[in-house]
């Protein structure tokens, strides 16, 4: 059992909860709670360790068990708790590989997601995107670290079915040739309604205080807005994007 907060593995998870700098150097983030990790074991995602407490729940312990081949350490269930970035601490927690799913060849529905800076509004928008069957993600710079834990929770598990690419603008312009840009903004070209989703696209969603960089505008071919006869300005990032997700889903649904 662990019982000194000096350990090397509890020392690696700290550094992995607040430095995106040490996610990468380290290739590898970490995952807190049984259905963070249920997903992660069902993608078959690559495991370096788990650490464990004794208080650990039924569904919990079946988790456990099930974990073959893999390294796991019990811990002082006071000490797994002060290491853990949740309130309510669930006994279990582990550092996976920073492996990428690879990018489809052809991809005919892109995400990319500018200058989203609020892990929570990322994370539903990466789970909203493997709900509506985006076929990747592109996170350009200045866009929030994907593998943050407070993204990965809001995501439910959506990093273990979606690839995600972190690029630079040249990289993007090359990964959307083919395909019509959309600029959602507060004041399109258009409403997002009368877009035509159906042929390869891909959707920018810009971030909540500044709204998409001056590369995602010269990259669009047509900006988009969703009509809001309310009085309030505007919907946040993860919401506007949910609703035009799934308009697009809807276009393609009525192509049969």
């Amino acid at each position: 059992m662990i019982t000194s907060p000096q350990n090397p593995k509890l020392k690696l998870v700290r550094a992995l909860q607040g430095r995106a700098k040490t996610r990468r150097k380290e290739k590898a983030f970490l995952v807190e709670g049984v259905r963070l990790l249920e997903e992660a074991v069902k993608a078959k995602w690559p495991i370096r360790f788990v650490l464990y407490a004794n208080n650990l729940n039924e569904r919990g312990q079946e988790l456990l068990n099930s974990l073959q081949d893999v390294d796991a350490e019990e811990v002082d269930s006071a000490l797994l708790k002060s290491i853990g970035d949740t309130e309510t601490s669930q006994g279990i927690l582990a550092v996976l590989d920073k492996s990428q799913l690879p990018m489809p060849n052809s991809p005919d529905f892109l995400l990319i997601l500018d200058q989203i800076r609020d892990p929570g509004n990322l994370g539903t928008l990466l789970r909203t995107a493997a709900a509506a069957g985006v076929d990747a993600v592109i996170l350009p710079p200045e866009t929030t670290d994907a593998f943050s834990p407070k993204v990965l929770r809001a995501g439910m598990g959506a990093h273990f079915h979606l690839p995600i690419l972190s690029a630079d603008w040249d990289q993007i312009k090359d990964r959307v040739g083919g395909l019509k840009v959309w600029l959602a903004v507060m004041a399109g070209d258009i409403a997002y309604t009368e877009a035509d989703f159906k042929s390869p696209s891909a959707l920018v969603i810009g971030g909540e205080a500044e709204g998409a960089s001056q590369f995602a505008r010269e990259l669009a071919a047509m900006s988009v807005h969703i009509p809001m006869p309310g009085e309030m300005e505007s919907l946040n990032a993860a919401i506007a994007g949910a609703v035009m997700l799934f308009e697009v889903v809807r276009q393609r649904e009525l192509l049969g």
